[in-house]
């Protein structure tokens, strides 16, 4: 079984590890209802997806 020969410092584990974080969501506002969505998503309050009516509106 392979077992380090060092301790791995705390600038080698860091520079390891500086590209795992939480990347950004692309988070958009509606055109039409004003309502914050995911891109390429629809909208679950109108049920609008690229200007078409997808799902009935929730209540």
């Amino acid at each position: 079984m392979a077992v380090p020969k060092r301790k791995t410092t705390k600038s080698r584990s860091g520079k390891r590890r500086s590209h795992i974080r939480v990347s950004p969501k692309n988070i958009i506002e509606d055109k039409k209802s004003g309502e914050y969505r995911l891109s390429h998503h629809m909208d679950l309050k109108t049920g609008f997806y690229k200007g078409r009516q997808v799902l009935e509106p929730k209540e």
